[in-house]
């Protein structure tokens, strides 16, 4: 095999590696996400409020963040703290990115916005991200 077509087929292995650990991840924060009535806000960003839809854009997006983090992390992923640091640091971002800039900013709110909802929110990504790095970490596994 050549050197770039390995290079691919590691790329694929940590694209879906992380895909998979991007479900995971998101169906743990979603359930969050519906305890605390995030949802319908989520599917405010489709245009909607239905929190069914709220939990379908929020699976979505997590997949797509998952997959980011298994082709960050590629064969990192197999060092148990080295990848639960990056998971921790990951839903950090992911926060202040997602969660107090873009998310406000396209439903036309004041970004970094400081309250109760937003401290839930932070607590929702860390999970998030400490959930899919672990996910990550059973993946790349040599054994599985």
């Amino acid at each position: 095999m050549s050197t770039i077509a390995h290079a691919r087929s590691h790329a694929m292995t940590h694209a879906w590696r992380g895909a998979v650990a991007g479900v995971i991840g998101g169906v743990v924060f979603g359930i969050l996400m519906a305890m605390t009535g995030m949802l319908p806000m989520v599917a405010m960003l489709v245009g909607s409020e239905n929190a069914v839809v709220g939990a379908v854009v929020h699976l979505a997006i997590s997949v797509v963040f998952g997959v980011v983090f298994g082709l960050l992390m590629g064969a990192l992923a197999d060092h148990a703290w080295t990848t639960l640091g990056a998971g921790l640091a990951y839903g950090i971002v992911l926060w202040v990115v997602g969660g107090l800039i873009l998310m406000p900013a396209m439903l036309g709110m004041a970004m970094f916005p400081m309250g109760e909802m937003s401290m839930m929110s932070l607590l929702g990504h860390v999970i998030y991200g400490l959930v899919v790095a672990a996910s990550m970490y059973g993946l790349s596994r040599k054994h599985v």
